[in-house]
């Protein structure tokens, strides 16, 4: 009788609650938003030490002697912790120190040649091809269009802004104030995990172990640990496989002596990170990059690009990443769709190892059901 009546009342909280949820749908969503924001730090902070302590692993594995002494026990932890963050930092400044500024300088480029190019264009096809007379219409709305005017109206309106100076002076400020409080918040609790996580893991098993019945604690352990595995065999794979894309693209292209090479190599093994769409991603930018010195020599790494990539597909990733992962194709090209198109790029990120997690519980919960059938 008992159990029926706690089933009953949980039945009743549970309708309760979603009438709830559906009747104050906009302030849930609003309250959702704010606590979102508030946790924000914290959650970047997580994310920011699992993915250093996968090299703060690497380096404990690697400096762990035969015989610790006691003071190398008090010191590896912060000397690894310390070595991790400074590779980094160090990887991160490096890519975005030989990007970013070559991007802008040729985007400015780009801006400066694409009046006088459109213009041999249109000359090219009036004398060859005579368009005024077959689309008159046409030529009448592009002679009216001075391309120079508005390239210079839009490089004036990205290099300099509009609107009030105070405005987006105050603006900027504030937002880079807050970025900076928020970066700092999360470095500080990223240390914080890093530094005790041990500890925590033990007090989370004892937490699940009191509060929850024993065959309840065994199946969260065993999704957290697939979800684990997936995730860390999703980016120290992509990672390793990354480099070698990135090195390979950088040496083939100073081989052909293709401009810019460490520059879309870097950018290259960028966005390999990202599943399926980074491919794509990488070579439209490296392509732009080099159009801007050499139209000819863009479509020459196109195709360069386009062979590494078959090389890639067949030999670099089954061999690097393999079947760690455990999605089938068609399902990474799925989970790239949906959490890309729900998330952006951070959703195409996180989006495969989450689905190979769901994948290997449906799975392995089919397999024992048809054993069990």
């Amino acid at each position: 009788m008992k159990q029926e009546i706690k089933k009953l009342v949980r039945i009743g909280l549970m309708i309760v609650s979603v009438w709830l949820i559906i009747h104050y749908w906009e302030n849930a969503i609003a309250l959702f938003a704010k606590i979102f924001g508030a946790a924000f730090p914290l959650l970047l902070g997580g994310m920011i030490a699992y993915v250093v302590n996968l090299v703060m692993g690497a380096y404990e594995r690697v400096l762990t002697p035969k015989k610790e002494k006691k003071l190398w026990l008090r010191l590896k932890r912060p000397v690894c912790m310390a070595l991790a963050f400074g590779s980094v930092i160090v990887g991160l400044y490096l890519i975005i120190g030989i990007t970013l500024p070559e991007l802008a300088r040729c985007i400015g480029l780009l801006l400066e040649k694409l009046p006088p190019a459109i213009e041999k264009a249109w000359a090219f096809l009036e004398d060859k091809l005579n368009v005024s007379e077959t689309f008159p219409e046409l030529a009448q709305k592009l002679n009216s269009v001075d391309v120079r005017s508005i390239v210079n109206e839009v490089w004036g309106v990205v290099s300099k802004g509009v609107g009030g100076a105070v405005d987006i002076v105050l603006t900027a400020a504030t937002s880079l104030f807050s970025g900076v409080v928020t970066a700092f918040l999360s470095l500080v609790f990223s240390i914080y995990l890093l530094a005790d996580k041990e500890k925590l893991l033990a007090q989370f098993n004892r937490l699940i172990a009191v509060y929850m019945k024993k065959e309840h604690a065994r199946k969260l352990r065993y999704v957290l640990k697939i979800l684990n595995g997936a995730f860390h065999n999703y980016i120290v794979g992509q990672s390793i496989e990354a480099l070698i894309l990135g090195s390979l693209c950088m040496l083939g292209m100073l081989i052909l002596g293709l401009p810019y090479a460490p520059m879309v190599g870097a950018l290259v093994g960028v966005t390999a990170l990202i599943p399926v769409a980074g491919a794509y991603i990488g070579a439209a930018f490296g392509a732009f990059m080099i159009f801007t010195v050499a139209p000819v020599k863009a479509l020459v790494f196109l195709i360069y690009l386009i062979i590494l990539q078959q090389l890639e597909g067949n030999l670099i990733f089954p061999r690097v990443v393999g079947s760690s992962l455990g999605l089938p194709g068609l399902w990474v090209l799925a989970a790239v769709t949906v959490f890309g198109g729900l998330f952006g790029i951070p959703g195409m990120l996180i989006g495969v190892p989450l689905s190979a997690t769901a994948y290997a519980l449906i799975k392995e919960n089919v397999n024992q059901r048809e054993k069990e059938a």
